[in-house]
């Protein structure tokens, strides 16, 4: 069974309502990113960024995975799939992926501000002030927020090494580190990149572009891999 790798990004979950970051002139949902999503938003407004969060885990209970989510799903009958995703929401785990590797961290998590081993699952979708870990100290968003390392991208790189096919799925390519993954993609294997904007990436050999939302594109992109490679 090939091994199959899936880089996917906001436009996957644009198409179930999930707003991106760079919506509305680089405003999400009337904030600055970096006042929601940065350590010093965090010292500055912590009641802020809590509520921002539990907005988002509201609107992502009601989400339901579109025909990008489950078709990915859908392939892991005919190949062994990791999904590495710049997404915090669970909509990869909604449409029945098994494997996804959460490199922006997962909305329905929380984590101490005293211990960064120490996640909890999230019942619900409240995380308020007073909310603390075993050690006493704040819960805060199991979010990686910029300025903050990414502590997924090594995993994510040798996943990517090992792939026999690589698909990229509705990201502009243009955050980092998740953006330079594809530069660890074997020379020789397939890679499908699939967006309404094609991002500027320099092409390489063997390399195929579909013009196309997540959606439409993953149902062509999985016809022809079944056909290929299965």
């Amino acid at each position: 069974m090939k091994r199959l790798v899936a880089l996917t990004g906001a436009g996957i979950s644009a198409e179930s309502g999930i707003s991106t970051f760079r919506d509305s002139n680089g405003l999400w949902e009337g904030h600055d990113v970096m006042e929601v999503a940065s350590p010093e938003g965090w010292h500055k407004n912590k009641e802020l960024v809590l509520d921002f969060y539990n907005q988002r885990r509201k609107q992502a209970l009601s989400s339901k995975p579109n025909d990008g989510h489950k078709t990915l799903a859908n392939l892991e009958n005919d190949f062994d799939i990791t999904i590495i995703t710049q997404n915090v929401d669970n909509l990869h785990e909604k449409a029945g992926s098994s494997h996804v590797l959460h490199l922006h961290g997962e909305l329905f998590k929380s984590r101490s501000t005293a211990d960064d081993s120490l996640v909890y699952d999230m019942e619900g979708w409240e995380l308020n002030l007073g909310d603390k870990c075993e050690k006493g100290s704040q819960l805060r968003p199991h979010i990686v927020w910029f300025g903050e390392m990414v502590p997924m991208i090594e995993a994510a790189v040798e996943y990517v090494l090992q792939a026999d096919i690589f698909v990229v799925v509705g990201t502009s390519m243009v955050v980092y580190p998740a953006a330079g993954l594809i530069n660890y993609v074997r020379t020789e294997i397939p890679k499908f990149i699939i967006d309404p904007n094609i991002p500027d990436i320099q092409q390489q050999k063997n390399m195929y572009l579909y013009e196309e939302k997540a959606g439409t594109g993953m149902l062509r992109v999985a016809k022809l891999l079944r056909e290929k490679y299965c």
